[in-house]
């Protein structure tokens, strides 16, 4: 019998898998990664040694208002450490700088002053102005220009009124953006709910480029690209995280040249090659991603490439802070399948529906897969209805889809499905 610990929440939950029936666990390489430098250190080399730009503090000169873009409770950017020293290689270039900081929360709800606190720490949130994005006021927002795919790009108008712009986040790979970080701060980040609800129409998610680990040709991407463009962003500061949401490596300097440095580098460690199981097991790497429904397609999208023909995935998520939007609330909650889907497709891009590309992709899967959702905060009869199977624990899930695929069934476990690219 192997144990297997599956990301949950702030901590774990065993999984109990006879050897006889595992076929893999598969794990990306960051989570293996020792280093003796600090979380901090990576940060400052980084920005000394930025990617295709003059460094932060020489672009700062003569900057009088500056806008740093970071990211919301949704995500794990360790602001705690990155934002000072950002703050920092700022004034050290102009001392007299008005900054503001801009939460990028897309279409989420508002991050809540608790949470700032938690994120940022009481230092910033008590001497620092801080701003958090609401895609729901229209009168934040500005008409910048038509984007590739013909979405009209309004963003929010503290980026266009600043003298430097400025980036953090973390990558990851995505979905159906290929990797979160770069571009992604500003589209969907900072943009109006209009904005954001084009350019994830139902035939952006669609395409066949529009997946985990590919951004050449991806519709969503090169869109992201165009609107960061836009709006002049100067500098990005990503970062790479291993398991435990720690630093093991930095990428600053040029919109597009330091995240396509962050980018291989993730994907040198997170390329793992597709085992198919008749169960699949994962998880979206605990919290914060793993706190509703919502963000939970990014690990089922994973486990999704590894199952074989009837597969059962199996996803641990938490959902502590529940379903997730009221939006995608409601389409998951709507009717069958198929019924959603077919309601998804037949919806031009400019009316797109926010939330509706994760109950698209959740329609898409399903239709394929049985997904057992392991939570113990999420009504379970909340999950039948969104034509998912509930379960308490992964044991109980795992004999749940034993029972659909027969006892001997093979079961590939991926621990944190959010850092693994899955390729054939």
């Amino acid at each position: 019998m192997r144990t297997i610990p599956i990301p949950y929440y702030r901590s774990t939950l065993d999984l109990h898998v006879e050897e006889q029936n595992l076929a893999a666990v598969i794990t990306a390489k960051m989570h293996g990664v020792r280093t003796d430098q600090s979380e901090q250190e990576f940060v400052r080399d980084a920005l000394a040694h930025p990617i295709g730009t003059k460094s932060l503090r020489e672009l700062a000169k003569g900057k009088r208002k500056v806008v740093v873009v970071t990211s919301d409770h949704t995500r794990a950017v360790p602001s705690k450490i990155t934002l000072p020293i950002l703050l920092s290689e700022i004034r050290a270039g102009n001392p007299a700088a008005e900054i503001t900081i801009l939460i990028a929360t897309g279409l989420h709800r508002a991050t809540t002053e608790d949470e700032q606190r938690k994120m940022f720490g009481d230092e910033i949130v008590d001497h620092e102005k801080i701003v958090v994005n609401d895609a729901f006021r229209p009168e934040d927002f500005v008409f910048v220009q038509k984007l590739p795919s013909g979405a009209d790009f309004h963003v929010n108008r503290l980026a266009t009124e600043c003298d430097l712009l400025v980036t953090e986040g973390f990558i990851e790979p995505h979905f159906f953006a290929g990797f979160s970080g770069g571009r992604k701060s500003i589209l969907p980040g900072i943009c109006s709910q209009e904005t954001v609800n084009e350019n994830h129409s139902f035939q952006a998610i669609a395409s066949p480029y529009a997946k985990a680990g590919v951004l050449s040709r991806n519709p969503i991407h090169e869109d992201m690209v165009c609107a960061a463009r836009a709006v002049n962003v100067r500098f990005i500061l990503n970062v790479a995280l291993d398991g435990n949401k720690k630093i093991i490596a930095a990428f600053a300097g040029d919109l597009e040249q330091a995240h396509e440095k962050g980018c291989d580098f993730i994907r040198s460690l997170s390329q793992c090659p597709v085992v198919t199981g008749d169960i699949v097991v994962t998880s979206n790497g605990g919290y914060p991603l793993d706190q509703n429904l919502y963000q939970a397609p990014k690990a089922v999208a994973t486990a999704e490439a590894c199952a074989g023909e009837d597969g059962v995935i199996i996803m641990c998520a938490s959902c502590v802070d529940g379903m997730g939007g009221t939006h995608f609330e409601k389409l998951i909650l709507s009717g069958t399948v198929d019924e959603i889907e077919k309601r998804l497709s037949a919806i031009p891009p400019k009316e797109t529906i926010p939330e509706q590309w994760c109950a698209q992709i959740y329609s898409r899967i399903l239709k394929k897969h049985k997904i057992i959702l392991v939570t113990t905060y999420l009504d379970h009869d909340l999950v039948r209805r969104a034509n998912m199977i509930p379960a308490s624990s992964p044991d109980e899930a795992l004999a749940m889809a034993y029972e659909i695929k027969g006892k001997d069934a093979k079961v590939v476990v991926i621990p944190d499905g959010v850092s693994v690219l899955a390729v054939k």
